[in-house]
């Protein structure tokens, strides 16, 4: 029976690539606020183009909110490579505003003059302010997504986690919480809240495949969920890490400053 085990997990076919949605890119979540932005702004009639048909505005305001999108990429994309204006986000954000605005000021005067009324055409100098407000919201409105990303669990991360790993334990495991993976020669023993079994694997491999904010490699024998640590004890430079079912997983001279610094010690 446990021959027969082993082989299924050598003859397992690839899992497929889980592949990220678009507006998991830079690019993506910007035209995708962009495309916002200029649908609020065609049904509000922003600037004077009130008079204009539904129609036209929407073609008007998309038209350049989202010609601004590779104007915004750029800008920032090089302004991005300074080290300097790195460690100094609010430099950088307000100083890539302004040049965005200035470059794309002429993309709007451009447009408003073949599409826009009379009296909502203004001279480059007129349009500046309100392109430099606009640029200002938007710029805001991305920062502020971004943020809140930084706050979303990975989900892209976590189905690759459940494909690449998951798969290779036996069924009644696959639904259990992973809890650590240990080495045991040419096998890894995989604890999990179900109980534990072995599968044919490399540890590098499963390192490797499980690698994320959510897990570490605490010695070159055990890789260790986050979530499954119930308690931490260090004495002699060493440490032990308790799971939650009660395993204890050591914890390497070489990892302990990596752990101290992720807040798990």
């Amino acid at each position: 029976m446990a021959f027969r085990e082993e082989v299924a997990v050598v003859r397992e076919r690839r899992p497929r690539v889980v592949r990220a949605s678009w507006t998991a890119t830079d690019w993506g979540r910007s035209a995708l606020i962009s495309g916002v932005v200029g649908v609020f702004l065609a049904v509000a009639g922003a600037f004077g183009t009130g008079e204009m048909p539904l129609w036209l505005r929407l073609v008007y305001w998309l038209g350049l909110v989202m010609a601004g999108t590779p104007i915004a990429q750029l800008t920032f994309l090089v302004l991005g490579r300074n080290a300097w204006l790195k460690t100094r986000p609010w430099i950088r954000n307000s100083l890539g505003t302004v040049l965005m605005a200035i470059l794309y000021t002429g993309v709007v005067w451009l447009v408003t003059r073949a599409l826009a009324p009379a009296e909502a055409q203004l001279s480059p100098v007129g349009l500046f302010p309100v392109v430099l407000m606009i640029s200002a919201g938007m710029t805001a409105l991305h920062l502020l997504v971004e943020r809140r990303r930084a706050q979303w669990p990975d989900v892209a991360a976590e189905k690759a986690v459940e494909v690449r790993f998951l798969k290779r334990l036996p069924l009644p495991l696959r639904a259990a919480e992973l809890y650590a993976v240990e080495a045991e020669d040419h096998y890894l023993r995989v604890h999990t809240s179900k109980g534990s079994d072995l599968v044919l694997c490399r540890m590098a491999d499963a390192a490797a495949e499980l690698h994320g904010p959510e897990g570490f490699r605490t010695h070159r024998s055990w890789w260790v969920a986050k979530a499954a640590v119930a308690k931490a004890v260090k004495a002699d430079g060493r440490a032990i890490l308790t799971l939650k079912s009660g395993i204890e997983a050591p914890v390497s001279r070489t990892a302990l400053p990596a752990l101290r610094q992720a807040g798990w010690l």
